[in-house]
Order: C-alpha cells, then structure tokens, then sequence
C-alpha cells in the first residue's frame, strides 16, 4: 500500500507541475486574488483529472473509442475554449484582496469551477493518464477497490502538494507588485493561454 501511496503521489506532481494554461491561471489569481483561491484553482483542475482517473481504471475500453471516433472535434472544441479563457483573462482587471467589510467579488467554488470546466474540456488528458499509470505500474481495472480508492487519493495528495507549494512561493511576492504591473501579468497569462490554445487549433486543422 505504502508503494501505491508513493507512486500516486509522483503521478499527481506529473500531471500537476507543467505550467500549462491551469498553472498559468493559477498563479495569476493568486497574484489577484490571494493564495487560497490559487489553491482553489488548481484544485479544481486536479479533480477533473481525478475523474479522468476513475473513467481510466473502469471505464477505459469505451472512453479511448469515443475519443478515438470524435477526437478532431474535441481537439478543435478544446483548443476554442481555452482560447476564449485566455481572451476573458486578457481583459480582465486584477482585483486587490477585498477589506473586511467589502463584499467579495469572486468565490472560491467559482474559480474551482472554472478551473474545472477548462480541465475537464480536454479528455485527451486521458492519454497522458494512461502513459503514467503505465510507467509507473499504477492500479488497474483489476485492483481491489481500497487500492484504487487509496491510489486515487493519493494522487490528489501530491497535487495538493505541489498547489500549495506554488502558490505559496507565488504569494509572497504580491505584496512587491501594483496594479498595474498585476494588469501586465494578466495580460501575459492571458496572452500565453490564447497562443497554447491556438496552437492547438492549428495543429488539430493540419493533422
């Protein structure tokens, strides 16, 4: 059990760690908006790929010919969503951490859901499970469902440790920026989100 623990842990850094457009996002709401609702974002990333986890342990077979059959459409539909995330992220403004009295402008279940939705548009992260639970020998359909339920915690566990750890060493240089260099930061994650999601439209257009 020890094992599965440690090996779910490595899986849940691998899929957490790049910097792609969540980890992007990530830190420009913490900048924003303060380190828990960075957390709360990359979280919600995290349990999309937890559902990606459970569709992969059980329901493999189906879901691999489904994405196989509408994967054209999905990279297009993918690609656009992400894209339209990094246009809203361009334009928008950075917020300051609200005064005890203020009424919060953003939630932490919004931004987890949002984080969510943009994950979970992009079921070919399936793939990228599957290569994972193969190197690493992880569970499998015909694990027992303890070490299934234990290895799947696990994987949010080393999640967990690499949001925390981002958003901590990301927050303690808020204090050092203003506003308009928050403005310019958006701008760039923005910019960033919009060009991954735009490679992946032409790449999906050419192939």
């Amino acid at each position: 059990m020890l094992e599965i623990i440690i090996k779910g842990i490595l899986i849940g850094l691998c899929i957490s760690v790049p910097l792609g457009p969540i980890g992007m996002l990530t830190i420009q709401r913490t900048l924003n908006r303060g380190q828990k609702f960075g957390i709360a974002t990359g979280l919600g990333a995290t349990f999309s790929d937890l559902v990606y986890t459970v569709i992969t342990l059980f329901f493999l077979s189906f879901v691999i010919d489904f994405i196989e059959l509408h994967r054209f459409v999905i990279q297009i539909m993918g690609s656009v969503v992400v894209g339209i995330f990094g246009f809203f992220i361009y334009n928008s403004h950075p917020s300051t951490q609200p005064k005890p009295n203020e009424t919060q402008k953003h939630s932490l279940f919004s931004d987890f859901v949002t984080s969510f939705g943009l994950t979970f548009s992009n079921p070919l992260v399936l793939f990228v499970l599957i290569a994972l639970f193969a190197r690493f020998e992880f569970i499998s359909s015909t694990s027992t469902l303890p070490v299934a339920v234990c290895g799947i915690l696990s994987i949010l566990g080393g999640a967990l440790i690499w949001w925390n750890l981002l958003t901590f060493l990301v927050s303690r240089f808020k204090n050092r920026l203003n506003m308009r260099e928050l403005k310019i930061i958006n701008q760039i994650t923005g910019f960033i989100i919009i060009f991954i999601g735009f490679i992946g439209l032409f790449l999906s257009l050419i192939k």
